[in-house]
């Protein structure tokens, strides 16, 4: 059964990524940090649905999506061409990426939208965790960061929580010191900051492939495999590819 919700306003965040903030009348929104919606919409005479992650705090009214818009994306299409007062069909917010253990030390790994579930997990963690979560975040270059004056806020306030940044695209940023390539390169680096890799808890999201390689490598590190959580999709989608 889906929900009606209204769009309540549009906020741009980077050169190619809107935030919704959705209000739905007569319904309060439990679920937690991490989990996603869906949004309904037709295309092309079809009825489809696309998932997008809430990333505000639950038990309200209304639900905060941040999509990236794809020019053949159809879902992200519709949804960037939706203004204020425009009423979209929802689902109930659910899904595999969630918090499992605020006592174990937790690893985020993320690219590019992938962030999004990411966010709220991270910024639940720097308010109930109890040991250290350590998230590195992949983008092609600084603009595309999203969330990232947040995070840094986050790790300001917060010795439990570190973040790094991996650009892919940074050669022609002579602002840019930080660390480039891909995200996998530089697992190893941010499993050395883990005291115990049999206490520590990983959450992965991004491009399917970097999600599967990721599992891989952390598996060959020593990360029990049922201790490393995804969406659950990512498999079949690197072998439509």
């Amino acid at each position: 059964m889906t929900l009606s919700v209204t769009v309540a306003d549009v906020h741009r965040m980077t050169p190619d990524a809107k935030q919704f903030r959705l209000v739905a009348d007569d319904h309060r929104f439990e679920f937690d940090p991490g989990q996603h919606t869906s949004v309904h919409f037709e295309a092309d005479g079809e009825e489809q649905e696309r998932p997008y992650t809430a990333i505000n705090a639950p038990g309200t009214n209304q639900l905060v999506l941040t999509i990236k818009r794809y020019d053949d994306g159809t879902g992200s299409v519709y949804m960037h061409d939706r203004t204020p007062g425009d009423e979209i069909e929802i689902d109930p917010v659910d899904g595999n990426l969630h918090l499992r253990d605020p006592e174990r030390d937790a690893l985020f790994v993320a690219t590019g939208t992938g962030i999004t579930p990411l966010y709220p997990m991270i910024r639940q963690y720097a308010n109930e965790g109890q040991g250290t979560a350590t998230l590195v975040f992949g983008e092609r270059d600084q603009e595309h960061l999203i969330f990232r004056e947040s995070l840094d806020q986050l790790r300001a306030g917060t010795d439990a929580v570190s973040v790094e940044y991996v650009l892919s695209d940074a050669d022609d940023d002579a602002a840019w010191n930080g660390r480039t390539g891909h995200v996998q390169g530089h697992l190893q680096e941010s499993l050395e900051g883990l005291e115990d890799l049999a206490n520590v808890d990983c959450y992965v999201c991004g491009v399917p492939e970097m999600v599967l390689e990721t599992q891989d490598l952390l598996e060959d590190a020593g990360v029990d495999g049922d201790r490393v959580f995804t969406e659950g999709w990512e498999a079949d989608a690197a072998d439509e590819d």
